[in-house]
């Protein structure tokens, strides 16, 4: 049963992810091939680099289905920019799904990091990087500062998640337990955040 929900919050966040990386990109007005690269980067660049990490062939070059959920992502994005012609990043039909997406990927993180015998560190700059790295990707080959360094309460959802995973592990819980009590963390936090528009201090 956790394992079919986690299938389908991957399938959620794979597209809603790749939706926000093509919109991004639409409006720095890149062109098709730019739009699908920056799509598929934040969708799938945090799991790669992940993978890569730990000595992984990355799972997006193995499954097929990855990047198909990304490239539908991107068709999507086109289609809403073409309907709402304005950034559509900010309304609750993305940051909803996004946020599934951000629950489900710290997990599988998470998991896979647990899985390959790191640290308590190693757990939590995994699932944070699986989290939000194809994002921090995408904002690089667009020549920003990473969004989720200065603009919302994004990367900090992914560490807590990855420390109730890690506490959860300690405190006896398997694996899937501890999945599962991470992504309802994660995805709590951030639709908190969203509401009432939580963001890090600032040292002026």
């Amino acid at each position: 049963m956790a394992e079919d929900v986690f299938f389908v919050m991957n399938i959620i966040g794979l597209v809603a992810f790749a939706i926000t990386g093509a919109i991004k990109s639409i409006r720095e007005n890149l062109d098709l091939f730019g739009i699908t690269t920056l799509g598929i980067m934040t969708a799938l660049g945090g799991g790669i680099t992940r993978d890569l990490l730990v000595n992984n062939i990355p799972n997006a070059l193995r499954s097929v289905g990855d990047m198909s959920f990304a490239l539908v992502g991107v068709w999507l994005a086109v289609v809403l920019h073409k309907l709402f012609k304005e950034d559509i990043r900010n309304r609750y039909f993305i940051l909803i799904p996004d946020a599934i997406g951000l629950s489900a990927f710290t997990t599988t993180g998470a998991i896979i990091a647990y899985n390959s015998d790191v640290s308590f560190f190693g757990i939590i700059i995994l699932a944070t990087l699986t989290g939000v790295g194809g994002g921090i990707i995408s904002d690089i080959l667009l020549g920003k500062i990473p969004s989720v360094l200065r603009d919302d309460f994004y990367a900090s959802c992914a560490i807590i998640g990855a420390i109730v995973f890690y506490v959860a592990i300690v405190s006896g819980l398997d694996t899937g337990s501890a999945g599962l009590l991470c992504s309802a963390v994660v995805f709590m936090i951030r639709i908190v955040a969203i509401l009432y528009d939580w963001k890090l201090p600032r040292i002026e």
